[in-house]
């Protein structure tokens, strides 16, 4: 590659030479310099066009593919992804869980803005057999609780089940691994309060949220939707 073609390439200066690297060239394709599914310069051309040690670049080029945003084909060379990987997940997880200022409020207040983002493009674009999927796993729900609160492994897996399946129904990809990331990090509160909801005899109060949730997907009814989403989550019984 001719080095008047990779001008889209900023200079490295200061900070990490390493961080640099990756920022420049995260910048080229965002700026649609790099788009996906193009090969990217060789390791030699990025070091003199950034002015950097060929280390620096190799180190930038492992982490960029440990993300899944770059792929290494063997003979071929280094080229952008298409599309989402599951690896790109995992930074966004540790970044949030590591964040000083996450708190049990922050994350109830983003779980409350996708849960109920979810339900409106599940309202949006779901169709006669989606909303029959879902009545098999409410159905499957009841049919779990109704075993009694020994059986929390299998209603909690349920639950899960009912929940994924919504998000699923908005047919947009980028959304569904959102959501995922955020029912990772909500992990433990859920599993809680499912747990709370049935030690205390509410198994029926559990099933009747999800229910609703069902009732107004089907009707498209999108009033108090953010109220109906939180009625689900049960804090009284404990952390959600």
């Amino acid at each position: 590659m001719k080095k008047e073609e990779m001008t889209y390439l900023k200079k490295v200066t200061t900070q990490s030479v390493v961080q640099r690297v990756i920022n420049s060239l995260t910048d080229a394709m965002i700026n649609r310099h790099l788009r996906p599914g193009d090969k990217i310069p060789t390791e030699s051309e990025l070091a003199e066009s950034l002015g950097v040690g060929r280390n620096s670049i190799r180190e930038a080029i492992k982490i960029l593919v440990y993300l899944g945003v770059l792929e290494i084909r063997r003979a071929e060379g280094t080229f952008v992804c298409e599309g989402f990987s599951e690896s790109m997940i995992d930074p966004m997880i540790y970044g949030i869980i590591l964040d000083k200022e996450e708190s049990y409020e922050n994350l109830m207040e983003l779980r409350e803005l996708i849960e109920a983002g979810v339900m409106r493009l599940a309202m949006q674009k779901a169709n006669a057999e989606d909303l029959e999927i879902l009545k098999e796993k409410k159905d499957r729900l009841e049919e779990e609780i109704l075993k009694g609160p020994d059986n929390i492994e299998n209603i909690f897996q349920a639950d899960n089940c009912f929940h994924d399946t919504i998000s699923g129904m908005g047919k947009n990809p980028l959304v569904n691994k959102i959501d995922k990331v955020v029912r990772v990090l909500t992990y433990s509160m859920r599993f809680h309060s499912v747990k709370g909801m049935l030690d205390s005899g509410r198994g029926e109060e559990l099933f009747e949220a999800h229910q609703k949730i069902y009732e107004m997907i089907e009707k498209h009814d999108v009033k108090d939707i953010n109220k109906a989403v939180r009625n689900t989550y049960f804090t009284d019984v404990g952390m959600k």
